[in-house]
């Protein structure tokens, strides 16, 4: 056990000892979590496992009892530990969440919410580790960054029926790029449009970011205002909100048929997110692959709820379909050969390599990306004012937590995913057709049957 086992635990103890002491009948049963990522990442490294298809050629039914051969291999020494910090707990009337009767009794919440309507599927961006084919959370994300050097590149998105004027954005995932279906700029912020006087391009970018396509304009001494009749020439001026609506040629093809969208696709949308301390002030936006990306698609109309988005990256971050060029590639592998494509097209303005902290795998040691992961959701925003109500009638300790920390938590709550895509866990007790159309959802193994 580390030292949040012990705390917790002798915190556990303190209150139902006392509660016991004090007359109250308290159950102290010892319990054990089985299941989740630690047990199938061991097993993966013990027999090789890369890719969630060799989980299903091996069969799920032997990949699940392989993991349940490891579960219970220290509870001894859990059991001795546990009993030398003189815990009073009854390891002999023991539950496992491995279980079915504890399995059962998570399909039985479930089947309530589902009963009231306060369970959706749905989409979210979260830190994903293609080494383990999982998404993590925010705290694990964070666990392992490291310094690397990454390509920076600058893209041309030409304006449709304004000739030879485009938008340019900026990103350091040129992998996310066949993704594009939108551009994102400040409403606030003020924009150019520019002559560039050595290629003869217009090119519309924030103000402030000129120094972005002239790099010279961040040495103060070598740059000079007269040299700017040199490099470009400010055709317009304008702010986002002015920009707000265009359309413009999209990078590639991929995703242009009948099972997206498309129509809503390849515009400019604004939002305060997009800031002009980097880049052009102009985000090229891949709602598969980032938070503010979704959440901006989401709200400017460009996807809705439960439609297709692209998102050409299987569980392992390999590129699938249609992205033909890189199939079967790793995403941060594909970078050069996207940019030499970019270049083909010749809509690459500018090419770089930036060094910037990345966020790494803490268990598999592999580049994280975000990806939207479909998950089942339960809505906590509908309930959410009842829930501060009930948090407000809650004692506790001390009470500062309560009523600032847990309070500010649950005033901003947002409904919560409670799916995961393993393979050792508790199963969702849904059946559901491809559309959503029809879903059974189970209460009880009697039921099951």
């Amino acid at each position: 056990p580390h030292y949040g086992h012990i705390l917790a635990g002798t915190i556990k103890d303190t209150v139902t000892r006392y509660a016991a002491m004090t007359g109250k009948h308290v159950d102290r049963r010892a319990g054990w979590d089985c299941h989740g990522l630690p047990v199938e990442y061991e097993i993966d490294q013990k027999l090789n496992i890369t890719h969630r298809d060799q989980v299903l050629a091996m069969g799920i039914d032997k990949y699940n009892e392989t993991c349940r051969s490891i579960v219970t291999r220290y509870t001894k020494e859990w059991e001795s530990t546990i009993t030398r910090l003189g815990r009073w707990i009854d390891f002999e009337n023991d539950y496992k969440t491995m279980d079915p009767s504890f399995m059962e009794s998570v399909w039985w919440v479930f089947a309530q919410l589902f009963e009231k309507n306060l369970v959706y599927q749905g989409f979210k961006v979260m830190p994903y580790s293609t080494g383990c084919a999982t998404p993590l959370s925010n705290f694990e994300a964070g666990l392992n960054y490291k310094d690397v050097h990454d390509p920076a590149v600058v893209v041309s998105f030409p304006v449709v029926g304004e000739d030879n004027v485009s938008f340019v954005a900026w990103t350091t995932t040129p992998w996310t790029l066949p993704s594009n279906i939108a551009l994102c700029v400040n409403p606030e912020l003020e924009y150019v449009q520019i002559l560039d006087k050595k290629s003869g391009h217009s090119y519309i970018l924030a103000k402030t970011r000129l120094p972005q396509l002239f790099p010279v304009m961040n040495n103060k001494k070598k740059w000079k205002p007269s040299m700017q009749d040199e490099l470009f020439e400010i055709q317009k001026t304008m702010v986002g909100k002015d920009l707000v609506g265009k359309q413009y040629t999209p990078l590639f093809d991929f995703f242009k048929n009948e099972e997206y969208s498309y129509q809503n696709y390849w515009r400019v949308v604004s939002d305060s997110y997009v800031t002009d301390d980097a880049g052009t002030g102009v985000v090229h936006q891949a709602p598969a692959f980032g938070e503010d990306d979704y959440r901006v698609c989401m709200a400017n109309g460009i996807i809705s709820k439960g439609e297709k988005i692209p998102c050409p990256v299987d569980a392992s971050g390999l590129f699938t379909e249609p992205v033909t060029p890189v199939i079967g590639v790793h995403v941060k592998k594909a970078d050069d050969q996207l940019i030499a494509l970019v270049k083909e097209q010749g809509r690459l303005v500018q090419k770089d390599n930036l060094l910037h902290s990345y966020p790494f795998c803490w268990r598999s040691d592999t580049p994280l990306i975000y990806k939207t992961v479909p998950s089942w959701f339960v809505k906590v925003e509908e309930i959410r004012d009842q829930i501060v109500e009930n948090n407000k009638k809650t004692y506790w300790v001390p009470a500062h937590v309560g009523e600032v920390r847990f309070h500010n938590w649950l005033k901003d709550a947002r409904d919560w995913a409670v799916s995961r895509n393993r393979f050792w866990g508790t199963p969702l007790p849904i059946w559901a057709n491809e559309d959503l159309s029809e879903m059974v959802c189970i209460s009880s193994i009697a039921q099951l049957e």
